[in-house]
């Protein structure tokens, strides 16, 4: 007996010497979750999502740890969070053993495992063309690191080209304020920032930045393969894709509240069946956003509360079916979780303020507001920073019906937008200088939007309505754009004024009527 104790001291000085020498160490916090907050969207469905929860927590410098610290458990369902500091790179990743884990070199391989958390703590974590991904694994977070310039040919190469990747049986899987990047699209080597294939279902992106790739991610392999879905996108930031954003291929997707700017040549492309609820996102300075493009097997959408801001359309022929110049539904879908959904007008600040790694894990109260969460426990991540309140809201402001404003209106000249429009109108209508010609949203709500190409001082609207429907507006609210702060509320047409504001946008958002609103006149005042 001495001697098998002594044996097993042997061993565990040995072990934890292997440890100190490829970056691993154990923290005295059993219980903690280093993780904040909790999952949302689909990967709160199935029994929900909580990753290491409950076990040790140990933090990781290098890929090898990472792999030694999943081989050093008890089972392969033993929870455990690994906090990861620092860069982990080729140099730093290389296979580990035991009977906990399946890993190889060059990857971050959570293969045939479950209740894992990996989070970025301290000054952050970055996996630099080391790709992760998840096999055959179950009840897994990932949370606040960058991945980047992961490839798939050139040197080195690195999970098949994809950031992050699961396949295989895969199940809730939580990825929360990461940052996905690459340098270029296929010719240079890189494949998928996010991608899911062969069974992989409960998954949310949440509050991340996806940008400078040829491909954002996909849902399924190909038209066959549509075993996947239940997958939430929200408040995330897709920017500079070219398609993929996502890819759906069979399955059911909840896309909601994102911000994408420059989809080159297309965004989500729901096909082979698949259906996406599509609500409140912030498309801008984009290409075919939503549709079924290069298959003749159509896919199908609900859509709602989407601003689509200089946003160009081609013509529907063959294999290229946009869902627009005015999209529509075409199927609905049932969500079966609660969620919070952010005015679309403020998508943009807000995802500015919470998406990516090292924000703070910063997320919003689902009233266009950022704050910070409090973490599940308190163990040795780094501290979050203080939200920044959004300006205080101006009191209801009732307008008058006084006579035009002294001064010049700023909004002729310039240009418009909107949430809709009724046949036969336009948002240029509301700001041409003529009562004559109207602008009516397609039912009876929704918003038009004066806007300039640099940033102008504007303390007072009036909204002149249309002849015929004077007194259809009911209530309204006037919003700055570019913050998602609102400006003033209030009900009926007339001068409305606030606090004198620089801004490149404001919106005029109808949320009540009791009849079709016509604004002939939407103008702007200093």
């Amino acid at each position: 007996m001495r001697r098998l104790v002594a044996q097993r001291t042997l061993a565990a000085s040995a072990a934890t010497a292997l440890a100190a020498t490829i970056g691993l160490t154990a923290l005295a916090m059993p219980a903690a979750q280093a993780a904040t907050g909790s999952a949302t969207g689909y990967a709160s469905s199935n029994g929900g999502t909580t990753g290491g929860a409950g076990g040790q927590t140990v933090r990781a410098t290098t890929g090898t740890a990472i792999h030694a610290a999943l081989c050093s458990r008890a089972s392969t369902s033993t929870p455990i969070t690994i906090e990861v500091v620092g860069t982990i790179n080729h140099g730093n990743t290389s296979k580990a053993s035991g009977s906990s884990c399946s890993t190889a070199d060059g990857v971050i391989e959570l293969k045939g495992i479950s209740n894992v958390t990996i989070v970025g703590v301290g000054s952050g974590a970055t996996f630099d063309q080391v790709g992760i991904h998840i096999r055959d694994s179950r009840n897994i977070i990932i949370q606040n690191v960058t991945v980047k310039n992961v490839k798939k040919s050139g040197s080195p190469t690195s999970n098949g080209g994809d950031a992050i990747g699961m396949e295989d049986g895969v199940r809730n899987v939580w990825v929360d304020h990461v940052t996905l990047e690459a340098s270029g699209g296929e010719s240079e080597g890189f494949d998928g920032l996010f991608d899911m294939k062969n069974n992989t279902q409960y998954v949310t992106l949440s509050y991340s930045v996806l940008r400078n790739s040829g491909r954002g991610g996909l849902i399924g392999s190909s038209e066959s393969d549509t075993t996947n879905g239940f997958v939430t996108f929200h408040h995330n930031r897709y920017e500079n894709i070219d398609s993929r954003a996502p890819l759906l291929r069979g399955g059911i997707a909840h896309i909601y509240n994102n911000h994408y700017v420059s989809l080159n040549e297309s965004g989500i492309n729901s096909r082979a069946g698949a259906k996406a609820k599509v609500e409140n996102n912030y498309f801008e300075d984009s290409k075919d956003v939503l549709g079924t493009f290069y298959t003749d097997q159509a896919g199908y959408w609900q859509v709602a509360g989407n601003i689509f801001d200089n946003v160009t359309w081609s013509s529907r022929s063959g294999d290229n079916q946009p869902a627009g110049p005015n999209p529509t539904s075409n199927t609905t879908v049932s969500i079966p979780y609660s969620y919070g959904l952010d005015g679309a007008s403020c998508v943009p600040d807000v995802v500015r303020q919470t998406a990516g790694a090292n924000t703070g894990l910063r997320v919003s109260n689902g009233s266009c507001t950022p704050q910070t969460p409090s973490p599940t426990t308190n163990p040795t991540t780094n501290p979050t920073t203080n939200p920044t309140s959004n300006p205080t809201t101006s009191p209801t402001t009732s307008p008058t019906s006084n006579p035009t404003p002294s001064g010049t209106n700023l909004s002729i000249g310039a240009s418009s937008d909107g949430s809709s429009k009724a046949s036969g109108t336009s948002y240029g209508n509301a700001h041409d200088g003529s009562t004559s010609t109207y602008w009516s949203p397609s039912g009876t709500t929704g918003r038009i939007s004066i806007k300039w190409g640099s940033a102008t001082t504007v303390s007072k609207v009036n909204i002149r309505e249309a002849s015929g429907a004077v007194g259809n507006i009911g209530a309204w609210k006037v919003v700055n754009n570019d913050t998602g702060a609102t400006l003033a509320t209030g009900n009926g047409a007339g001068v409305i004024s606030f606090t004198a504001t620089s801004l490149k946008k404001i919106n005029f958002e109808i949320t009540s009527a009791s009849g079709t609103p016509r604004i002939a006149e939407f103008e702007t005042y200093k």
